[in-house]
């Protein structure tokens, strides 16, 4: 086994490991622990995006979402402005069961789906010429401004729309901030004393 190959099975393992940390507890109780799990698997990508020569794509992993992406989720999670109580564990339901069992035949399919679309296909020579261009910014560019500007633009929106669902969620966070109803008692507590005051102007009326 080849230096290579050691680096892309820890990668690859850490970066799985890292996505299941994000949704399994412990750190999927907690919404910022599951971004920090996030990150860490970005970070991971990263790293086989390097291995795969894409430097550029390794770079921008790091920077767009381990930075910028990240900073959004996180201030989106903050804004949402969840209790402890909202944050208690998760209980199994039939209709989460369900959901689960439909989450592993998609996957089952996806995977049968690259599968059945990698067969037979050839390993791609790096030091090729006609592949030293591969992974460069002229070239990232172009591609991304040609061939893929479309799923470019609708990942934007997409993360606009993300955003824009996170403060209508969050505006429920308001009642916390609303002018406190004052009980029975506080109201008899901060009510004028009239009949102190007539009394004392009584006291004040007889002394002259």
């Amino acid at each position: 086994m080849t230096g290579e190959q050691i680096m892309f099975y820890l990668l690859g393992g850490g970066a799985v490991l890292a996505s299941a940390a994000m949704l399994l507890p412990p750190m999927g109780r907690n919404p910022i622990h599951s971004a920090i799990s996030l990150i860490v698997s970005f970070f991971f990508l990263a790293g086989l995006y390097a291995l795969l020569s894409a430097h550029m794509l390794s770079v921008l992993q790091i920077i767009v979402y381990a930075g910028a992406v990240m900073v959004l989720f996180t201030f989106v999670i903050m804004l949402l402005n969840l209790s402890p109580d909202e944050m208690k564990d998760t209980v199994i339901t039939p209709g989460r069961i369900a959901a689960g069992i439909l989450a592993l035949f998609v996957f089952g399919k996806l995977a049968t789906a690259i599968q059945v679309a990698t067969a037979g296909a050839q390993a791609v020579d790096l030091n090729d010429p006609g592949f030293a261009k591969f992974g460069t910014v002229p070239e990232v560019g172009r591609m991304m401004y040609t061939s893929f500007l479309v799923p470019f633009e609708l990942v934007s929106v997409l993360l606009l729309v993300a955003a824009v669902g996170a403060v209508v969620l969050a505006k429920r966070s308001l009642k916390y901030v609303d002018r406190p109803q004052l009980t029975p008692a506080a109201h008899e507590h901060d009510a004028p004393d009239t009949d102190g005051d007539a009394h004392d102007a009584a006291s004040h009326g007889g002394g002259h």
